[in-house]
């Protein structure tokens, strides 16, 4: 025996010190750095903020662009001996599209302008004591594949000058168009979901980076629209969909837990100056994944939350499932249940009292729905896709369908539900939306309503979403802008879009010199439960052309892209002298889920699919070897990674 363990110490101590010898004398490389959005900002920057004493009121420094990611952006810095308030005016084709803003009194001025139009010298006049300097900034054209407006119809005298903003719903550019339909802002980096305005005048988008395909992000970015980012909240379970900021400045988030095997079920309140998780709601936990499903529903999206709205009035949370057809609002403190509208279908009795009951001649249940919020007098508003106006098979096909926005009044004492205001019904198919798509309150009686998934396929309207690469004919989003039950505004774009909002291009931020932060992490990744003994691997450089493989090191995670097929077996191993971690890298278009019972089309059955495992840097320091270990062979690939 004691034989048998000298033998074994001796092989241990050989395989240690062959691993010391080859990584000495073999010339590893280092995994390649993708520069960091916060780091890259901050360079430039910093290149354009010193030397600023040359500029003055009457030879400005103009810099288009510059922060990288917002084109029809610029900023103009000078100094001035005194205290100088500054306007600057941006010149419009007509008074309702020039725009004017005066800047707090400074010494040292760093002025942003925003609504430049693309592709045009555009005239900007920079006015303070008394004199004005007249400025050209010249820009690039839009590109080729940017969506312009088909249609416009409005009333002129009751506009003003804000603008309608757009998110992709999955390609395209988070861009903002005038009373024209003239770009007057966008943004070069891919941001999905909903964009809003904090309280701060920031903007918040979700962030560029995902966490899970298709569309989970790995959190929130906070931006002026001179495209810089001032924080990244990242998470855990990442952001999609959309998010409420609290009266105390914290995100409430729709988020997921991935190691549940189910997704979009998942809401959690994220302290905004620590990143720190301070309420998580699991909806497994309120509501039964098994009842209640539409024809959408799947085993691990069973619930499909797409809005998140928080009322102080009554300390409530409204969420909106899109595969159960209802609106949930709950009490934030306890989670119990307040009320459900919906279609109470395929629910069993002990749900049935929470559902209220409608009244009035006019009333329609909703399907499929999108944001829904809380108005200030009570009220719910919210889209109503209207997905087959029924939970259990095609009641009304695509062609005889509609899509609406409509306000309900809820008397949750009582439980009864009355249907008072709705838009879109009259306008038949072509407003039909059976994904994405927003609604919004300006003020009392004034409302904005998005349609912005229809699409037509094989000449007819499609009842499927077509924004996740489903080939349609035609894509179509209509905007319309009402008040007092009058349209004063409609714009058709040729593509789908998310979500819209009206703003104005200035308002209560302030630019500030300085790097972005980091808030929050993504949480620490699940390893293998078994770490593979490495005695003998193997070196073959043509497995970066068999399995196109790409390895990237980001700020805060390692980064392992290939093409693989379904069957299989792969690994990532990382191995240093005193550690060992591997991570299994699951081949399947759903790796969020327990389940892979994805479906291979023939052609991926046969060249297999890309997939991409990130490693989170949370519990992991010092410096690495990389492996791969694919279909029981280990791999060398000559990359070592630090953390």
């Amino acid at each position: 025996m004691k034989t048998a363990y000298k033998l074994t110490a001796l092989i241990i101590i050989a395989c240690t010190c062959s691993i010391i010898i080859y990584h000495l004398v073999d010339k590893v490389e280092p995994v390649k750095k993708v520069e960091d959005i916060l780091v890259k900002q901050n360079k430039l920057e910093l290149s354009f903020i010193s030397n600023t004493s040359e500029y003055t009121l009457e030879n400005p420094k103009v810099i288009l662009n510059p922060y990288g990611i917002s084109p029809l952006s610029a900023l103009i810095i000078f100094e001035t001996k005194d205290l100088t308030t500054p306007t600057i005016t941006v010149v419009g084709k007509d008074e309702k599209t020039t725009i004017k803003n005066t800047f707090s009194p400074e010494k040292k001025h760093y002025l942003p302008v925003y609504g430049l139009y693309a592709g045009t010298e555009n005239k900007i006049l920079l006015t303070a004591n008394g004199k004005t300097t007249t400025l050209t900034i010249k820009t690039d054209p839009l590109p080729k594949n940017f969506i312009l407006p088909q249609n416009i119809e409005k009333d002129e005298q009751q506009l003003g000058n804000e603008l309608y903003f757009f998110t992709p719903s999955s390609v395209g550019y988070t861009a903002a168009y005038d009373q024209n339909g003239d770009v007057r802002f966008y943004l070069t980096e891919n941001f999905l979901w909903d964009i809003k305005k904090l309280k701060n005048g920031h903007l918040l988008l979700s962030s560029n980076r995902l966490i899970n395909p298709p569309y989970y992000t790995t959190g929130l970015v906070e931006m002026d629209l001179l495209g810089k980012i001032y924080y990244e909240y990242t998470l855990p379970g990442g952001y999609h969909h959309d998010v409420y900021e609290m009266k105390d400045g914290n995100l409430l988030i729709a988020t997921d837990q991935f190691e549940d095997g189910t997704v979009e079920d998942t809401i959690v309140e994220m302290d905004r100056e620590t990143g720190e998780i301070v309420k998580t709601i699991d909806l497994k936990k309120i509501l039964s994944t098994k009842e209640g499903h539409n024809l959408y529903t799947t085993e691990y999206d069973w619930f499909h939350n797409n809005s998140v709205w928080y009322d102080e009035k009554t300390n409530s949370i409204t969420l909106s499932g899109r595969h159960q057809d209802i609106i949930l609002n709950i009490n934030y403190d306890t989670e119990e249940i307040n009320w459900i509208l919906g279609d109470p279908t395929n629910w069993s009795k002990s749900f049935q009292k929470y559902f209220l009951k409608p009244i009035g001649d006019n009333f329609e249940y909703q399907y499929a729905q999108h944001a829904a919020m809380i108005l200030p007098n009570g009220d719910l508003f919210l889209f109503d896709n209207g997905n087959n106006r029924s939970k259990t098979e095609e009641k009304v096909s695509a062609d005889d369908n509609y899509s609406r926005g409509v306000i309900y009044r809820i008397d949750n004492q009582k439980k009864t539900v009355e249907q008072i205001w709705e838009y879109g019904s009259k306008l038949g198919s072509d407003f039909y939306s059976p994904y994405i798509s927003d609604v919004d309150y300006l003020t009392e009686n004034h409302y904005l309503i998005l349609s912005g998934g229809h699409s037509i396929k094989n000449g007819k309207v499609n009842n499927e979403p077509a924004g996740l690469g489903q080939a349609v004919d035609s894509l179509n989003s209509i905007l319309v802008e009402l008040k007092d039950d009058q349209p004063i505004f409609k714009m058709e774009l040729p593509t789908n879009f998310y979500r819209s909002e009206k703003m104005n291009l200035y308002g209560s931020d302030q630019y500030k010199i300085g790097m972005g932060s980091r808030i929050g992490n993504m949480g620490k990744t699940k390893t293998a439960e078994k770490n593979p003994i490495i005695i003998w691997n193997k070196e073959d450089k043509k497995i970066y052309d068999k399995y196109n493989l790409q390895i990237t090191k980001e700020i805060d995670r390692l980064v392992v892209k290939g093409t693989f097929k379904k069957e299989d077996k792969v690994q990532i191993i990382l191995d240093s002298l005193f550690d060992k971690k591997t991570y299994n890298m699951i081949i399947s278009k759903k790796p969020y889920t327990a389940m892979c019972i994805d479906v291979f089309n023939e052609e991926e059955q046969k060249n297999g699919i890309t997939v991409t495992k990130y490693i989170n840097d949370i519990g992991i320091k010092g410096k690495y070897y990389i492996y791969l270990k694919i279909n029981g062979t280990v791999y060398d690939i000559n990359q070592y990674i630090e953390y």
